[in-house]
């Protein structure tokens, strides 16, 4: 099974979802979106997958999503914002054959394995 994780090994819900795939034998593509942004075309494409409003992609408790007076703002500014400052992006963010997900908690990644 083909498995990719938006990951940062500094997250635990990021680490419990690597753990959990792992533990079934799958070694997936591990993107470290704080290393390698994704683009906000990347992102875009995400969250339509995953069926969700950009915002619910969005780490509203950082302190970079108050700086930047991103409240009220428009999709396409926060996905432009995501790809600047990747720590806004909620994660992990987990693609199997079976769809995309954001994984809070760690767990719910089970049901795309």
């Amino acid at each position: 099974m083909e498995v990719t994780i938006y990951h940062n090994p500094q997250c635990s819900n990021s680490r419990k979802a690597l753990e959990l795939i792992r533990a079934r034998g799958i070694e997936p593509t591990i993107i470290e979106y704080l290393k390698t942004p994704l683009s906000p075309q990347k992102l875009r494409h995400l969250v339509a997958q995953m069926h969700m409003p950009v915002r619910d992609v969005m780490r509203t408790n950082e302190p970079a999503y108050a700086e930047l007076k991103l409240d009220g703002v428009d999709d396409d500014t926060l996905l432009a914002e995501m790809a600047a400052h990747p720590i806004l992006m909620n994660r992990p963010i987990v693609s199997t054959p079976k769809g995309t997900k954001l994984c809070r908690p760690g767990e719910t990644v089970e049901g795309l394995l």
